[in-house]
């Protein structure tokens, strides 16, 4: 029996530590990628409804549906969801990691640039990633952007030969969340 009160009790604890702080959230973030080489077509896409959500102890997680990146030409997008990322196969990428050092108080209309560590999961895999990440704190939000690089070959993803000269082997992506504070009753 006492073993099961100290059970209860450290759980009852994490919960109410995770309850008690301030969670910051969007569904309606943008993730971008280009994969554009000169003299051939733009290999540009935007996914607009990306949810991502921030603690105040700076741990922060992003869910994307696959299927929900807008190319300009439809027969690429088709070909990103069928053949590349595999869409059915593989719905939606995710990042779960900590913006390091981070303290919500030290936000202000300054932007300050922090390191964000954590993993993205993509097309089935796990890659460790450690990037800079811009945030800077405006009205009642948070503004969080970055820019960075990654590989498909990172993901196993395969470029079949015929079209491999027209994508780059470096994907730029780039990140912009506005992230609102949740009120208690919001997810209660």
């Amino acid at each position: 029996m006492r073993n099961r009160v100290i059970v209860f009790l450290y759980f009852f604890s994490v919960f109410i530590s995770v309850n008690a702080q301030n969670k910051f959230t969007t569904k309606s973030g943008e993730l971008n990628f280009e994969a554009s080489v000169p003299s051939f077509v733009e290999v540009i896409a935007k996914n607009k409804n990306v949810s991502a959500i921030l603690l105040d102890n700076g741990d922060f997680a992003i869910l994307a549906l696959v299927n929900g990146f807008r190319f300009k030409v439809a027969l690429m997008e088709e070909h990103f969801n069928e053949n590349y990322v595999e869409s059915v196969k593989y719905p939606k990428t995710t990042f779960s990691g900590k913006i390091l050092d981070f303290n919500v108080s030290d936000l202000s209309e300054k932007e300050i640039t922090y390191t964000i560590s954590g993993v993205i999961t993509l097309h089935g895999v796990d890659r460790s990633l450690e990037v800079p990440v811009s945030i800077i704190q405006k009205n009642n939000s948070i503004v969080l952007t970055s820019n960075f690089v990654l590989k498909p070959e990172y993901f196993n993803i395969k470029i079949p030969k015929i079209v491999n000269n027209k994508i780059a082997e470096e994907i730029n992506v780039s990140v912009s969340f506005n992230l609102t504070k949740l009120n208690s009753l919001d997810y209660e």
